[in-house]
C-alpha cells in the first residue's frame, strides 16, 4: 500500500479529517512520516491503528482505555488484555442494569398517569419534582 495523506486515511477508516487529527493531538496516532510541505503520510499501520480505535470506541472504550490496550498489543500479557475487556463488560452490565431501573420506572410512571386531568395531579410530573421519589427508584 502507497501511504495516504489524511483525507484518504480518513475515507478508508470511514471517520472525519477532524477525528483523525483529534487521534493525533490525543496521542493515539501518528503520521508514518510528514513530507517537507507538512502534509502528514499514512501507512497500513497506521490505517489498522485508527480502525483499532474506532473498533474499541464502538465496544465502549474510552481514549485513556484505548491507549491501555494499545500499550498492551505492544506486549505478551494476553492476560492483562482480557482482565481490560472484562471490566469494560462488567461496567456496560451495570450501565445496562442502570437503564433497565430506569425503564422500569418510567413505564411505571406511564402506568400511573392518565393522561388527562390537573397538571398538578400528574404523576410523572410529581416524581419528576420530588412529591414520589419512590416512583423513580430514590430513597
Amino acid at each position: 500500500m502507497d501511504t495516504l495523506g489524511i483525507g484518504a486515511l480518513a475515507r478508508r477508516a470511514g471517520v472525519r479529517v477532524d477525528t483523525v487529527r483529534y487521534y493525533e493531538r490525543s496521542g493515539l496516532l501518528a503520521p508514518k512520516m510528514r513530507l517537507q510541505s507538512g502534509y502528514r503520510r499514512y501507512g497500513a499501520a497506521e490505517l489498522a491503528r485508527l480502525r483499532f480505535i474506532r473498533r474499541a470506541q464502538t465496544l465502549g472504550f474510552s481514549l485513556k482505555e484505548i491507549r491501555d490496550l494499545l500499550a498492551l498489543s505492544k506486549g505478551r500479557d494476553v492476560a492483562r488484555v482480557k482482565r481490560a475487556a472484562q471490566g469494560k463488560l462488567a461496567d456496560v452490565e451495570q450501565r445496562i442494569a442502570a437503564l433497565q431501573r430506569v425503564r422500569d420506572g418510567l413505564a411505571m410512571l406511564i402506568e400511573a398517569c392518565p393522561g388527562h386531568g390537573d397538571p398538578t395531579d400528574c404523576p410523572i410530573l410529581k416524581a419528576l419534582g420530588g412529591e414520589e421519589p419512590q416512583l423513580l427508584g430514590a430513597a
